[in-house]
């Protein structure tokens, strides 16, 4: 898990699309979506719901991207 794997699936999640997410992350759509599928098999889980539009994070998925965003938050704070 790294910290650019927590960036991309708070992103993610605040546009619902994984193509706007990528452009908001300077990345390519196919090296985000990478990156999040590599995440959920580490995981073991779907953070995602990909069947639907806008995409939509899973139960489990929401409660990762809660911690994400406060890791995230806490790196900002060590700077």
């Amino acid at each position: 898990m790294t910290f650019v794997q927590l960036e991309y699936i708070v992103a993610v999640d605040t546009y619902r699309h994984f193509a706007t997410a990528a452009g908001h992350c300077f990345v390519t759509q196919p090296t985000l979506s990478m990156q999040v599928q590599k995440l959920e098999e580490e995981l073991g889980l779907k953070i995602f719901d990909r069947s639907k539009q806008p995409v939509i994070p899973t139960e489990a998925g929401r409660e990762v991207i809660e911690q994400a965003r406060k890791i995230l938050a806490e790196k900002q704070v060590i700077g």
